[in-house]
């Protein structure tokens, strides 16, 4: 079972940014590992399902020429909207995944704290639609919380037990702590070896 639409909606009722994504510490520095870790310095087109109040949205803002975000949360989306408001490359939009899941291409999918509201079944749709949207070379980065959290439908292990599992990307890189887990993944463009190696950063600056 996915976690209910009621938990979201209880969450921003009480408060505008109900995991203090902008003030904690622990926030900014994933956000800015997740940043790190993306192996291109900037990216045409990118989406971020589930962008709440926009936080992680603005660090990604400036590594992206257009960037469409969203979130289920109606309040959630306009929190981001006021916060992106001078950013006019980044949409914020109101869905719902993964019926909602856009029908444009991306070079960037980020799927942030996330996949775990969704059980076994809806992660697989998700990632299948994720990695159907990349293009060729494009990038999908998943980082999710691991400890143990009763309104997930799943562990953060689990999902990215799945991410790891997509078909069609290559794993390029990871990052492990106790309480999250990073992964980035490659969809291979026309002549690339479908290995890590052939796919690395430092191999596309002819470097390796």
């Amino acid at each position: 079972m996915n976690t209910p639409a009621e938990y979201f909606a209880a969450m921003y009722r009480d408060a505008e940014d109900p995991w203090d994504l902008a003030g904690r510490w622990y926030e900014r520095r994933k956000y800015a590992l997740t940043a790190a870790s993306l192996p291109r310095p900037s990216y045409r087109s990118a989406f971020e399902p589930a962008c709440s109040v926009g936080v992680l949205t603005a660090v990604l803002a400036d590594r992206c020429e257009r960037l469409l975000s969203c979130d289920r949360s109606e309040r959630a989306v306009a929190a981001a909207r006021r916060r992106l408001a001078d950013r006019p490359h980044v949409r914020v939009e109101h869905l719902t995944l993964p019926a909602d899941w856009p029908g444009e291409r991306f070079d960037l999918v980020v799927l942030s704290e996330v996949l775990y509201y969704f059980d076994p079944a809806g992660v697989r749709d998700l990632l299948e639609r994720a990695a159907a949207s990349l293009e060729p070379g494009g990038t999908l980065l998943a980082v999710h919380w691991r400890r143990p959290a009763p309104d997930h439908a799943q562990s953060g292990d689990a999902v990215h037990a799945a991410v790891r599992a997509t078909p069609g990307l290559v794993r390029t890189a990871g990052h492990e702590e106790p309480d999250f887990l990073l992964d980035v993944l490659v969809r291979p463009g026309p002549g690339e070896r479908p290995d890590p190696g052939s796919l690395s950063v430092a191999a596309a600056e002819g470097l390796a």
